[in-house]
């Protein structure tokens, strides 16, 4: 099975589980086992040793997943934090009076995530944070909050030429100025131009596609019945949730160049470039804990010990996230150990030649399929963009370029939408939305994207011209959006009358 099509079949059985069931734990679990009876070819005993040693044990002793676990718990500590001492709850106050509209709540998210372009994973958790009273207080559900995040996450880092990604993209291009291709694919990273545009339009439109819509209807109608619940007297002020997130922000954009060397005379960009951002998140959440507590402490709106009851509330609200990340990586590791990157690999240099102008469509439906299979984008572009170099290597740059922005535009799609993509898993802790409803309602919004992305690539392929391309990709997509406001439009129309009409014969009964 090594090497075979049956490497991807793990990941894709825990996928297909988990969106039937509407279960996670276990449709990861069941991913995991049959990935190790693969590799162990049915023996039981030898199946159990190799999930847990080189599964379990293995990426939970890997130094970057540990530093991320590290982080989620301080993260969940210091938002602990600022609930306890009120800074949420007078943000919220505070977002009540300045943002009047559900439109302008959701624009703020989408503003905030866009300005946090550091990283997905401290994007996710720190959008969440600020974001959940305003979206409390403007009734937008849970699920739609995860979406906002998910999507100004992992496609707003992947066109942002300071993050960890560009750092990430940059180091798996050889022998080419990996930074310069990168600047230059941005006007083809379709995905997540599309994605930023279709965020927009469906929120100042005012609709939603599929159990989305459901979920919002659903939102507005409990938190109407709950608002007169939330009226509880803090003595925190805005300053208590602005001011760690500002050191939050800070001191990770700190730790993140220190680790690529900035502080021994690296430049700002090679110093991103060249960081550890698991490690650099570390050190900055952790630098923003300590100020935070000091903060607080001074301004006395929280005790020493209340504070410190916060580390295990912290810890307590990252427990699912924290187990579901444990899970992916182990089922990763499985899919690795079979030898998944190097059935793609052959599978996509064995075509290579008869389509070149198709081939970035291809790579881009290659790409999301394996990201999403698998859960992880940047896996997906350490196998495809170094092949990609390859094939375009002193021959077409311009498809070089248009080639590499489809491989990344594909494995933001994949780790998008996802349900052990690590990326979505953090959206919905950030969100604090199930995860498998975050996964079901944004699927269809990914979905609609993905097919407007690879039209665009097909376009593209033969075009080559960025400027017109992207032209047509924004019409497209501004297109589908005005369609889908149309058909809702229509649906809730029709509800309508038809309640008017069980009124009217319920009068007359």
């Amino acid at each position: 099975m090594f090497g075979t099509f049956w490497a991807l079949l793990p990941p894709v059985i825990a996928i297909v589980l988990a969106l039937i069931s509407k279960e996670v734990y276990s449709s990861l679990f069941v991913g995991v086992l049959v990935g190790g009876l693969f590799y162990a070819e049915f023996h039981p005993v030898k199946a159990i040793n190799h999930i847990i040693d080189d599964g379990f044990v293995a990426s939970l002793a890997d130094p970057w997943n540990v530093g991320i676990l590290i982080f989620l718990v301080i993260l969940g500590t210091i938002v602990a934090m600022m609930n306890k001492a009120g800074g949420s709850a007078a943000f919220g106050k505070w977002a009540q009076s300045h943002i009047k509209t559900r439109v302008g709540a959701q624009l703020a998210t989408i503003l905030l995530g866009v300005l946090i372009f550091i990283d997905d994973y401290f994007n996710c958790l720190t959008v969440g944070s600020v974001m959940r009273p305003v979206a409390s207080a403007h009734k937008i559900s849970k699920q739609k909050l995860a979406y906002l995040i998910d999507a100004t996450a992992a496609p707003v880092c992947i066109i942002a030429p300071i993050s960890s990604w560009a750092a990430a993209v940059t180091g798996f291009v050889k022998d080419e100025d990996g930074f310069s291709l990168f600047i230059q694919a941005i006007p083809y990273n379709y995905y997540a131009l599309f994605t930023l545009v279709f965020m927009i339009g469906i929120v100042v439109c005012k609709c939603d596609l599929g159990s989305m819509a459901k979920y919002e209807r659903l939102a507005m109608q409990a938190q109407a019945a709950n608002d007169n619940d939330e009226q509880r007297e803090h003595r925190g002020k805005v300053i208590d949730l602005v001011f760690p997130i500002v050191v939050l922000i800070t001191s990770c954009v700190v730790g993140m160049i220190y680790t690529g060397g900035f502080f021994k005379g690296e430049s700002f960009v090679s110093a991103f470039a060249e960081c550890n951002a698991s490690k650099g998140l570390v050190m900055g959440s952790m630098a923003a804990l300590i100020l935070t507590l000091i903060f607080y402490l001074f301004r006395r709106v929280i005790s020493f010990k209340d504070a410190m009851e916060c580390l295990p509330e912290g810890f307590k609200a990252m427990v699912p996230a924290i187990l579901i990340l444990t899970l992916a990586w182990t089922l990763k590791a499985m899919t690795d150990s079979l030898g998944a990157a190097g059935y793609v690999k052959s599978l996509l240099d064995g075509n290579t030649g008869y389509f070149d102008n198709l081939l970035p469509a291809v790579i881009f439906v290659i790409s999301a399929l394996l990201a999403f299979a698998t859960g992880t984008s940047w896996g997906t572009f350490g196998i495809l963009i170094p092949l990609v170099v390859s094939v375009f290597a002193n021959k077409d740059h311009t498809m070089m370029v248009i080639s590499i922005s489809a491989c990344m535009a594909g494995s933001v799609r994949g780790d998008h939408c996802s349900p052990i993509s690590d990326t979505t898993i953090m959206a919905s802790a950030g969100a604090e939305c199930v995860h498998v409803e975050h996964v079901s309602t944004q699927l269809p919004y990914a979905i609609l994207v993905a097919a407007i992305s690879a039209v665009n690539y097909v376009i593209a392929g033969f075009i080559k011209n960025w400027v017109i391309c992207l032209c047509i990709g924004v019409a497209m997509t501004l297109l589908a959006v005005y369609l889908i406001r149309f058909i809702t439009g229509k649906n809730d129309s029709k509800l309508r009358l038809e309640g008017s009409a069980e009124t009217d014969r319920s009068a007359q009964d």
